[in-house]
């Protein structure tokens, strides 16, 4: 295995040749924060959340896309890094519907985590407060908001290469970009397979299961839906029926 030695916030680092800035930083626990990262599938640099800053480079670069080499010298937390980062925070914020009081995901939402993280409190850019939802509940099992997506495309990636489906993708262009099916298709006219991953990687509520408890306690709250059903079998008479033999 051929190895590289760099310095990362001046400690020595011996990474391999072919790795990023990032993962030379993470193996030995330096952490530089991300959205749109995803190991093995996902390194386009999109979000810019995660510049640093090489010795002798022009300016800022992608950490999770920056190759490494022989005597390469990293900075990961500089003022002016900090100062880039909040702004990137700052421009994505401002085309972002911000309900984080009532969000599904807040407390568990990557972007709410760094906008705490780096101090935010005044978004300096056009606000998002009248940016309206862009709901697309047509599947059974989730529900779409573009008014939440950061177009970091890790539902992309994921769908893509790890299910080999790839009904979902980049449309448009500039500000006008959104992650949608082809032609605008939706979702329950496509072949998804209602795997649930994309969901699973979202950083936001951009993407979530779709919620029935609501329906749930409607049925249990109305007496015309109500059955009286005789005593229930036993759980091992339920499994011995599954399996079509007696147990216990």
């Amino acid at each position: 295995l051929n190895t590289v030695n760099i310095k990362i916030n001046g400690a020595s680092v011996v990474a391999p040749a072919n790795s990023t800035i990032l993962e030379a930083a993470r193996s030995v626990g330096i952490e530089i924060p991300t959205l749109c990262y995803l190991k093995d599938i996902n390194a386009i640099g999109a979000c810019r959340i995660c510049l640093v800053e090489v010795k002798g480079a022009r300016s800022l670069v992608p950490a999770c896309v920056y190759p490494v080499n022989e005597g390469m010298e990293v900075l990961t937390n500089t003022p002016a890094i900090q100062k880039s980062r909040k702004m990137t925070l700052e421009l994505i914020l401002s085309s972002h519907r911000r309900e984080c009081l009532t969000c599904i995901r807040s407390g568990d939402c990557e972007l709410q985590k760094l906008s705490h993280e780096f101090g935010l409190e005044d978004i300096r850019f056009d606000s998002a407060n009248d940016t309206v939802p862009e709901i697309e509940d047509t599947a059974v099992y989730l529900v779409r908001d573009n008014s939440k997506c950061i177009l970091c495309r890790r539902c992309v990636a994921v769908c893509k290469h790890n299910q080999g489906v790839a009904v979902i993708g980049p449309n448009d262009r500039g500000f006008e970009t959104s992650i949608s099916c082809a032609f605008d298709h939706h979702l329950k006219d496509v072949a998804c397979i209602a795997c649930g991953q994309c969901t699973a990687v979202c950083p936001t509520a951009a993407l979530n299961e779709k919620d029935d408890t609501d329906k749930v306690w409607a049925a249990l709250a109305d007496p015309t839906k109500h059955v009286v059903v005789g005593p229930a079998p036993s759980v091992r008479a339920q499994l011995g029926e599954c399996f079509g033999m007696p147990i216990g």
